[in-house]
Formats: C-alpha cells, structure tokens, sequence
C-alpha cells in the first residue's frame, strides 16, 4: 500500500487571500511553523473534533496523479491544507485506472472515496454489487471520446478490425457504436493501456480515450486522427464522478460534506490558479510528470465543467434526469439488464448542505 501523502504547508499566496478574508487563523502554539501560516480549524469544536474521529479518510485517484476533475482539486485541497482546516486526516492514494477495483475498495470499506468517469460506471459497479453512491457530479457531458485513423469515414467501417480500451469500452461509446449502426460483436476488443501512439503505428484501428487526454498527446506527436465525441450521434453523458460507500457516509455525514466542501472550495482556486494545482500534483509524482501536458487535460475539463453547468446550479450538481438517459444507454447496448432505482444511487444533500445556490460556504466567510 503506498505510503501517506505528506502535507504541506497551505501556499503563501493563498494564505495571504484567506486570512484576509477571515477564513482562516494563524495557528500559534509550538507546532506552528515560523515561517509559514498553518490551517487553523475554522469549524466549531464540535465538529472539529466529529470529523476528527473518523480517522483517516483514504482517497484513491482514478488515474496517477492525472490534473483531472475530482483528482486535481482533491490534491489541490490537501497541499492548501483545505482538509486540515475541516479537521478532515484525508490520505490520497494513487489509483491505476482500475475504476471497478476502486469502486470494489469503497464498497468494501477500505477506501471512501474514488471518482468514476461517469455516471454509468455508478451502476454498472453496483450491478456487480459494489455498492458505491455518486455524490457530485461536475460534467455533464461525455467525457469519453473514440479516436481512429483518418481512413476511417464511417464508424460501421470498425467491424472487422481492433479496438483497443483501458480495461472496458466506456458505455457511451459503446451507446455511439450502436447508435451508428456498428455491430460492436464484430469489432475484435483488446485492452491497449494508456499510450495512444499504438493508433499511429496502427496496431489498432481505435482507441478509446478521454477528450482531455488522448487526443493533447496525439497532437503533441504530430500526428492525424479523426475523433468521434458521443454527442454527435445524440448520445448523452457525463464526467467527474465523485463515489463515496453509503453507509459510510451516512454514518459520517460531517465528514463527507466537508470533505466536498474543501474540493468545491479548490476547484475554485484551480480554476484561477491551474499552473500551481498542476505543480501540487507534479510533486507527488515519483515517476516523472508532464505539467505541460497536465495543465492541459485540466483547462479542458474545467472548461466542460463550465459549459455543462446551467447558471442556476453548483459545479457537481446532479440532474437524475440526465442520469437517467445515461442509464439508458447501458441497457441499449445491453450492458444493463434493467434501470435500477436511481435515487438511492445518487445522493445530492452532501453536496448540497455546503452551497447556498451556486455558491460554497465556507465557514467563518462573510
């Protein structure tokens, strides 16, 4: 199991703005750095201590330490130290792009909380009776796109060839395959990890990917490639995901609205500020990180946070209509054999007891 992430002072910059908003205190006392201002619990002692007690709250990514909706802003609020000032001991471990062996370790209790890369991938976990709830969801707009060659001038024009994907066709590519008419029986499916140049060199003749991703990496390489985005062919989607166990959250209510809270409150700050949250994620990574191209994965998926989100509503909002049609897709292409009851798997009050209409309250703030 990777070791804990270690924390880091709350930046300079950002202090300056919060202690002069009144949000946060200089923490004073022994432990308190000389040289830097700490976060100071701006909740009551009450729930200070509620949140406290719930031990360490373990995070896992979706995949690495990618500048991703629901990763970047997590990172973003532990090394602003956002958690510490909720009393919220948040441990983020770095996932590998298994989204149903996350949503196994949420529902088992070992972790508590994942993003999914959509909706969908809510029910299909608990179709496997991993029973996990979405608790925010930020786009609402496929996040997924399908990459082929140029060559390719009609989706049906796959049957007979490779597809590759990172463990599973994400459901509304596979809702878009069917909805061209392709017979997705007839494509021959292999898992092709997560180097798209394995299109160029046509070792597949598709590659599923993320918009915010796939396609940044192909342009760097120079190279051509048409995208097919889902909604073109009246599919509907959605993107940044947050999971969380049920019954964990119902027993730990403070806690999971707090810790939505501090992520709403970092989107907000990453939203401004996407060169510094990208450098809190680029610390983490051991192995080597490509800011360049990270900063780009996360103004693309702000930005279709932004667009995807009506006026009238907090970034993470959940619409169980739209959630709905999402379902519907699963069992077009026969992913689902039925439309479990959606309510119980989407749960909007966490999110929604930390805005007043669209904006956070952050406690303290006036």
């Amino acid at each position: 199991m990777p070791a804990p992430t270690p924390r880091r002072p709350l930046d300079l910059r950002l202090a300056a703005a919060l202690l002069a908003a009144g949000l946060f205190a200089t923490a004073c006392g022994p432990d308190a750095s000389d040289d830097a201002p700490q976060a100071a619990p701006v909740i009551d002692q009450e729930r200070c201590d509620t949140n406290a007690a719930a031990g360490t709250v373990t995070y896992i990514t979706g995949y690495h330490y990618q500048a991703s909706v629901t990763q970047l802003e997590v990172i973003a609020a532990d090394a602003l130290g956002l958690f510490d000032a909720l009393c919220l001991d948040v441990e983020i471990q770095p996932g590998n792009g298994d989204v149903m062996g996350n949503a196994q370790l949420v529902s088992a209790g070992t972790a508590h909380f994942t993003p999914t890369s959509n909706e969908a991938e809510i029910l299909q976990a608990n179709a496997r009776d991993h029973e996990i709830i979405g608790i925010a969801t930020y786009g609402h707009v496929p996040i997924s796109s399908l990459l082929t060659g140029t060559d390719i001038e009609d989706l049906t024009e796959l049957e007979g060839q490779t597809l590759g994907h990172q463990s599973m066709i994400p459901a509304p590519l596979e809702a878009m395959l069917v909805a061209a008419g392709v017979d997705v029986d007839a494509i021959d499916q292999v898992e092709a990890g997560y180097d798209p140049s394995v299109l160029p060199r046509d070792q597949i003749q598709a590659l599923t990917g993320f918009r915010s991703n796939e396609p940044h990496q192909l342009d760097a390489m120079d190279e051509d490639y048409t995208e097919w985005l889902p909604e073109d062919f009246g599919v509907v989607g959605s993107f940044g995901v947050m999971a969380t166990n049920p019954e964990w959250a119902e027993e730990n209510p403070t806690v999971t609205e707090d810790f939505l809270r501090a992520v709403a409150q970092a989107f907000d700050h990453c939203s401004e500020n996407g060169e510094e949250c990208v450098q809190y994620a680029a610390d983490l990574d051991e192995a080597g990180y490509d800011t360049e191209h990270n900063l780009k994965v996360w103004n693309t998926e702000r930005e279709l946070v932004g667009a995807s989100t009506p006026d009238d509503q907090p970034n993470g909002y959940i619409d169980l209509a739209l959630t709905e049609q999402e379902g519907e897709t699963l069992l077009d292409n026969g992913a689902l054999d039925e439309l479990p009851d959606l309510e119980p798997l989407f749960d909007p009050r966490y999110l929604e007891s930390v805005h007043v209409a669209t904006e956070v309250v952050w406690p303290g703030q006036e």
